[in-house]
C-alpha cells in the first residue's frame, strides 16, 4: 500500500460514521438508566434509605475495580472535583457502603474502600453492568479488541475533560 492509497476495510464518509455513533448515544444512555432497576435488593434498600443517587453509585464501580483509592485518586478517575468525591464518599460511608481511613503513610490522605459487609453485592452488580462489553470484547479480534479499548479510553479522556 502506498502513502496515496485509502486504507484497507470498509471507510465510512465521516458524516456517516457520525450519524453512526449519534445513534448509539440514546441506546447508552437507556443503558446506564437501566442500572438501578438490575440492582440488588441488599444495594437497592440502602440506596433508598439514604436517598443516594446515580452520582453515589459511580463511586462503587471505581472502588470496585481498583481496591482502596485514595480521594484524589477517585475524583481523578471519576473526572470530579475533590469537594465532590469527599461529599459522595461521606454519604456513602454513613450508608455503610464504604469504609474510609486514613493513610498510615500519609495522615493528610483519606483513603478509601468498599465496606466489607457490602462488597459482594457491588462487585456481583458491578459484574452483572459489565457482562455485555465484555461479552462484545470476546467476539472481537485481538486487533479489533485494542482498537474498541483505545476508542473507549479517548472517549473517557474527552469526557473527563468537559
Amino acid at each position: 500500500m502506498t502513502s496515496d492509497s485509502p486504507p484497507a476495510g470498509p471507510q465510512l464518509p465521516r458524516a456517516a460514521e457520525v450519524r453512526e455513533v449519534l445513534g448509539f448515544v440514546p441506546l447508552v444512555e437507556a443503558y446506564f438508566r437501566r442500572g438501578p432497576g438490575e440492582m440488588p435488593d441488599e444495594l437497592a434498600e440502602i440506596f433508598a434509605a439514604h436517598r443516594l443517587t446515580a452520582r453515589h453509585g459511580a463511586v462503587l464501580p471505581q472502588l470496585a475495580a481498583g481496591g482502596t483509592l485514595g480521594v484524589s485518586d477517585l475524583a481523578a478517575r471519576m473526572g470530579v472535583s475533590l469537594s465532590t468525591v469527599s461529599e459522595l464518599v461521606g454519604t456513602l460511608s454513613r450508608a455503610g457502603l464504604v469504609d474510609r481511613r486514613e493513610d498510615p503513610d500519609n495522615r493528610r490522605r483519606t483513603l478509601v474502600s468498599l465496606a466489607e459487609q457490602h462488597r459482594a453485592a457491588v462487585e456481583g452488580f458491578v459484574a452483572v453492568r459489565a457482562a455485555p462489553l465484555l461479552r462484545v470484547l470476546d467476539t472481537l479480534s485481538p486487533r479489533d479488541r485494542q482498537g474498541f479499548v483505545a476508542g473507549l479510553v479517548a472517549w473517557a479522556s474527552e469526557v473527563q475533560r468537559t
